[in-house]
């Protein structure tokens, strides 16, 4: 195998199982920075452990769900493995089976979701030679034990990969801590952006713009800390204009009855998108509530006769959409709802001043300004309140804006 364009870490990585010192650990374990390096080289040690140490045997790659196994893992182990092997391998799509075969052995991994606390059930009954666990904080608890539990064979091991989150997640405190502290018989090697031959310095520094606050210390420095403080730090009074250019144009809303209801009417040009209108009603503040169809007339309203593309909504705002759909105006889709996916794509934003807000937004300014962490939550979650402006821009950016004006 040719192995001189890996660093001296991802070296480790490869060959760490080779080592007598080495065989009484049970697993490795990864974390650090994004586009560190650390995924593949584990995946393709992995398999090269696998194929030195058992024949026709099962494996299992996991991921937060099968398609992200493929992508993640899958598909860059099948180039290198062509590459850099003489092991030959076939991706059954079908059966979520990769089959690798070499002179003396041949095994099958096969690829499981980790999508929410069902997926348990979905690897039960399989004996195991290893797991791979790929972005394993965000795994369930529940899988990530059953997963262990079906690596019963004798000489067995497991391998995960992460990218750090809250200092108070539970595989921070049962996994990452004790391995660090070598209280487990696991081999811990943290990773930066340094570690990876492959990344340019221009790559890198986009990168280091591309989060902000609990993010860039998380992605970019590869630190387990908590989330606290502003979840905007980045904006400020420059991101304000003054100007409502012309666009494309859409709306985004965050509906409520008791809570207030947001809607921002976004124009999107070749190199920016500008919030240059808002409607905002805070049902508890005027005493009384207003029904989908007075909220209909107010998105007219907003829209001022321009041609909207589309509506994005809260989608559980089953009763709204349905509104909207009834009068046949405007096309409307449900809103992307991933609410720590959707704030990354906003600070992305933000960071690279591409989303910029008519000083004519009071409500918008009012709660970005006091958007915060719940620092007595367990892991990130944003404080209930001053957040439906920020709800309906994380719907924009996150079901809109990335797709038509990507980063």
């Amino acid at each position: 195998m040719e192995i001189t364009s890996f660093s001296p870490k991802q070296l480790r990585v490869l060959t760490w199982w080779m080592h007598p010192d080495m065989r009484q650990h049970e697993g490795i374990l990864c974390d650090g920075a994004v586009r560190s390096g650390k995924t593949l080289c584990l995946s393709l040690s992995f398999v090269l452990w696998a194929m030195a140490t058992f024949d026709d045997t099962a494996f299992a790659i996991c991921g937060k769900t099968l398609q992200s196994a493929e992508r993640n893992v899958v598909y860059p182990l099948l180039k290198t493995l062509e590459k850099n092997t003489r092991y030959k391998a076939k991706y059954i799509a079908s059966r979520r089976c990769l089959l690798v075969k070499g002179a003396k052995a041949e095994n099958r991994f096969y690829l499981f979701g980790g999508k929410d606390e069902g997926a348990a059930a979905r690897i039960q009954g399989i004996t195991l030679g290893g797991v791979l666990f790929d972005e394993a904080a965000i795994l369930p608890q529940s899988f990530v034990w059953q997963a262990l539990a079906r690596a019963s064979l004798e000489k067995s091991k497991f391998w995960f990969s992460c990218n750090p989150q809250s200092p108070a997640h539970w595989f921070y405190k049962e996994w990452v801590q004790p391995a660090a502290r070598a209280q487990k018989k696991v081999l811990y090697l943290h990773f930066t952006m340094e570690d990876n031959p492959s990344l340019s310095e221009q790559i890198k520094k986009r990168y280091q713009t591309l989060y902000s606050g609990v993010f860039y210390r998380r992605f970019v420095l590869g630190q387990w800390v908590a989330a606290q403080g502003l979840i905007y730090p980045m904006f400020d009074k420059s991101m304000v204009c003054e100007d409502k250019p012309e666009g494309e144009y859409f709306i985004s809303v965050d509906y409520g009855t008791r809570n207030p209801f947001s809607a921002g009417l976004w124009s999107v040009g070749q190199s920016r998108a500008v919030r240059i209108g808002e409607y905002y009603y805070d049902s508890r503040a005027c005493g009384h509530s207003l029904t989908d169809e007075e909220y209909y007339q107010q998105l007219c309203v907003l829209a001022k006769g321009r041609k909207i593309a589309y509506v994005v909504v809260d989608p559980s705002a089953a009763s709204f959409i349905e509104c909207i759909r009834r009068h046949g105006e405007f096309m409307v889709r449900k809103g992307d709802n991933r609410v720590l996916d959707g704030i990354r794509c906003v600070m992305g934003y933000l960071q690279n001043r591409r989303l910029q807000i008519h000083k004519s937004c009071k409500d918008f300014l009012r709660e970005i300004a006091l958007y915060s962490w719940d620092t007595n939550a367990q892991g990130d979650v944003p404080l209930k309140e001053n957040d439906h402006a920020m709800d309906d821009m994380r719907y924009f950016c996150q079901s809109v804006l990335r797709r038509i004006l990507p980063l």
